[in-house]
């Protein structure tokens, strides 16, 4: 395989022809100097709902050394907390910064899952129910 046809390529393994599939491309990747990256299945959307539901319910009910945050700053906090990578970039004014790397959408069944446990944890350990009704 020339090196142009191999650039970069995903794929869900959710089907026998997809399997079949990706162990072709593995064998055509087993060269030395390509690199392979494994993932776990990518949360569901009902994860996705219960989280910003999550989020919704938390910046009604919490804050920070009485600051409150939208549902989007509290993502940012607790995905930071469980310590995802962030960078903080230059602004084009030379002057400012920015911070970027907080997304959610990449995170596994298990990462999404274990994030909600920590909000969850987090807010009981504050002893802040989210669910009971506003």
């Amino acid at each position: 395989m020339a090196r142009a046809e191999m650039a970069r390529h995903g794929i869900t393994l959710d089907t026998p022809a997809r399997i079949a599939t990706a162990r072709q491309w593995f064998e055509r990747a087993c060269q030395i100097g390509h690199r392979v990256e494994f993932k776990e299945p990518k949360r569901s959307d009902a994860q996705n709902d219960r989280f910003w539901e999550l989020l919704g319910r938390v910046s009604k009910r919490m804050t920070i050394n009485g600051a409150r945050f939208s549902d989007e700053q509290w993502k940012c906090i607790f995905l930071q907390a469980m310590g995802r990578q962030v960078q903080v970039l230059p602004a084009l004014d030379g002057f400012t910064w920015f911070p970027t790397g907080f997304r959610s959408s990449d995170l596994s069944v298990r990462e999404m899952a274990d994030l909600q446990t920590f909000i969850e944890a987090h807010c009981a350990e504050h002893g802040v129910d989210i669910w009971e009704a506003a």
